[in-house]
C-alpha cells in the first residue's frame, strides 16, 4: 500500500505530535497547515512538509487538501466547521479531536450521503474514554450506570489549584463552562458543569471529580434507553474545583472567558511531566447476577522517537492517528459518520497507536475478553 498524503490543520502540541508518530510509519506523507509561521517553525521536522495558511479560510483549505487523502484537525474548536466543509468539497477523510457538542452535530449532517468518513472526536474524551466505557457496557445483561472519568494531572501538584496547564486552554474553559449532556434516570438530559461532585482514591492517591462538558461525545445518543444513569467527570486532586467555580462562578469569569484564558495562561505553568488517568465503572445485570466493573487505564510522560511528550498528547494524539490507521487499513467504514464507541475495544488496544494505552503484559478475563489495563 502506497504511503497516504495527508493534511494535520493545527500546529500546536497536539498536531505536531500527530504528525511525528504518522511520520515515524513511513505509511502517511505529513503537511501540517497553520497561519502562524512561528508555530510551524517549532513543528518541522525531517519528512514533514509545513505549509502557511489561513485556516479559518475554507476556499483555501481546499485547494490545500487537493491530492490529500484525509485531513485531521488538530485546531480549536471554533474552526470544526469550516474545514469540515473543506473536507467534503475536497473528497478528504475528516477527522478531529473536538470536544464542542454543536460543532460535532454539525459534522455529523455533513457525513449523510459522504463518499469519506467523517470521524469527530478521535481523541482521549471524547474518543479512548467512549470506546472503553462502550466496551464495560455490552457486557451487562442489563446496564444500571456507567461513569466516564478522565483527568490529565500534573505529576508533581505544586500550586493552590494544583494544576499545570497540559493541552488547549479554550478548551479547558469550555469544558468547565457549558452544559453537560448526561443520562438521569433513564432521561438524556443537561447537568451543570463542576457540579456531581465525587471523591475517591486510588492506590493511596485522593482525587475528586465533577461534571464537565463535551466529553461523553455521541454515547449519551448510543446508550439511550439502555442505561439508567450515564455520566462524565473530569479528574482532579481535591481543591481545585472549588477554586475554579469560584473564578468562574463567583467572580463571573465564565461570562469573560479571554480573561479567564489569560489569568490561566500568565499564572498557570505548563507541564510535559503529567499523567492521564482513565477510570471507568459499570454496574448492572449479568446473568441474573448483580455486579459492577471496573477498568483503569494510566498513562505518563514518555519519550517517543527521541523526544519527550506528555501523556496528554500521546493519548489524543494516538486516539486520532488509531481511527485514520483503521481506515486506511479496511478495519473501519471509509465513508459515512464514524462513531468512536462503535471501534472495538480490542482492535484499537492491536493497533500500532492505540497501544499507547496498552501495558506489554496484557491479560485475558475468564470471559475471554480483554481484560482493564494499567499502563505507565
Amino acid at each position: 500500500m502506497t504511503a497516504w498524503p495527508v493534511l494535520i490543520v493545527g500546529a500546536g502540541k497536539i498536531g505536531r505530535m500527530i504528525a511525528s508518530l504518522l511520520t515515524a510509519t513511513g505509511d502517511y506523507e505529513v503537511t501540517i497547515a497553520d497561519r502562524d509561521a512561528l508555530a510551524l517553525a517549532a513543528a518541522t521536522r525531517p519528512g514533514i512538509t509545513t505549509i502557511t495558511v489561513d485556516v479559518s479560510n475554507e476556499d483555501a483549505l481546499v485547494k490545500v487538501l487537493q491530492g490529500k487523502k484525509a485531513v485531521l484537525s488538530a485546531a480549536p474548536f471554533f474552526l470544526t466547521e469550516t474545514i469540515a466543509n473543506a473536507a467534503k468539497r475536497a473528497g478528504a477523510h475528516y477527522l478531529d479531536l473536538t470536544e464542542d457538542v454543536a460543532s460535532t452535530k454539525a459534522v455529523k449532517a455533513l457525513a449523510k450521503n459522504s463518499q469519506t468518513a467523517f470521524a469527530p472526536q478521535c481523541g482521549l474524551a471524547p474518543g479512548f474514554v467512549s470506546i472503553a466505557g462502550h466496551d464495560l457496557a455490552v457486557r451487562f445483561d442489563d446496564l444500571d450506570s456507567l461513569t466516564l472519568r478522565v483527568g490529565a494531572l500534573p505529576r508533581y501538584p505544586t500550586n493552590a489549584i494544583k494544576y499545570n496547564l497540559t493541552w488547549s486552554t479554550d478548551g479547558l474553559i469550555n469544558e468547565y463552562c457549558n452544559a453537560c449532556e448526561a443520562i438521569v434516570d433513564g432521561e438524556p438530559t443537561m447537568v451543570q458543569p463542576l457540579e456531581g461532585y465525587e471523591t475517591f482514591s486510588l492506590e493511596g492517591v485522593d482525587y475528586e471529580a465533577f461534571n464537565t462538558s463535551g466529553g461523553l461525545g455521541s454515547l449519551a445518543e448510543t446508550l439511550s434507553g439502555k442505561v439508567r444513569s450515564l455520566r462524565y467527570l473530569t479528574v482532579r486532586y481535591p481543591g481545585h474545583r472549588d477554586i475554579m467555580r469560584l473564578l468562574l462562578q463567583d467572580l463571573g469569569l465564565r461570562d469573560r472567558r479571554d480573561l479567564m484564558r489569560d489569568v490561566l495562561e500568565t499564572a498557570v505553568p505548563v507541564t510535559r511531566q503529567d499523567v492521564v488517568l482513565v477510570f471507568i465503572t459499570a454496574s448492572g445485570t449479568i446473568g441474573g447476577s448483580c455486579e459492577q466493573i471496573s477498568a483503569i487505564y494510566r498513562v505518563t510522560a514518555k519519550e517517543i522517537a527521541g523526544e519527550l511528550w506528555s501523556a496528554i498528547q500521546t493519548t489524543t494524539s494516538a486516539g486520532i492517528c488509531a481511527t485514520l490507521d483503521m481506515i486506511r487499513d479496511g478495519s473501519l467504514a471509509a465513508k459515512g459518520f464514524i462513531r468512536q464507541e462503535g471501534i472495538p475495544l480490542a482492535r484499537f488496544l492491536q493497533n500500532r497507536f492505540g497501544s499507547h494505552f496498552a501495558p506489554e503484559n496484557e491479560g485475558k478475563s475468564p470471559a475471554g475478553e480483554r481484560k482493564p489495563l494499567v499502563a505507565a
